[in-house]
C-alpha cells in the first residue's frame, strides 16, 4: 500500500509563511494561523512542504488505506489559499452559501483573500470541522 506523502514534519511554519511573496496573502495566512490556533487550542505544524495543520487524527478508509492527517489545515497556493476542512461537517453547504467569494473542490475551499469572506462564517466552519474531526477520529 502506498505511503501517505503528507506527513507532519519539523519544518518551521514561520519560515514557510514568510516565503509567501504576496503581502496580502502572507498577512492572511498569519491571520488564519491565529484563528485556527485560537479555535483548536493547538499549535500550527508543517505537514509536508506546503501545508500548515492543526492537530492530528488517524483515518482508516473502507478500502483499508489508513494514515494520519491534520484535523484542520490550510496552504497558501499560487492562485488561492486552500482551506482543508472536513467535507462532512455540520451545516457545510449552508455555511458555504454564506461564506462569500470562494470556490470548492474535493473537500477543499479556495479563497483569494480574507476580505472576500465573512470571518464569522469562516469561524463557524472551522469550529464545525473541528467538532466533526474530534467526533469521527
Amino acid at each position: 500500500m502506498a505511503k501517505n506523502k503528507t506527513t507532519e514534519t519539523t519544518g518551521s511554519v514561520t519560515e514557510f509563511i514568510d516565503k509567501v511573496t504576496d503581502t496580502t496573502k502572507r498577512n492572511d495566512c498569519y491571520t488564519i494561523i491565529e484563528l485556527m490556533q485560537q479555535l483548536s487550542g493547538l499549535p500550527p505544524k508543517m505537514w509536508g512542504p506546503a501545508i500548515v495543520g492543526f492537530g492530528t487524527c488517524h483515518y482508516i478508509y473502507e478500502s483499508g488505506r489508513e494514515g494520519d492527517m491534520p484535523m484542520i489545515a490550510f496552504s497558501p497556493r499560487t492562485t488561492a489559499i486552500v482551506l482543508y476542512l472536513s467535507k462532512n461537517f455540520e451545516n457545510r453547504e449552508t455555511l458555504l452559501t454564506q461564506l462569500g467569494k470562494h470556490k470548492t473542490g474535493k473537500g477543499c475551499i479556495y479563497i483569494k483573500k480574507l476580505t472576500d469572506v465573512d470571518m464569522e462564517i469562516l469561524k463557524q466552519m472551522i469550529t464545525n470541522a473541528l467538532k466533526h474531526a474530534r467526533k469521527t477520529y
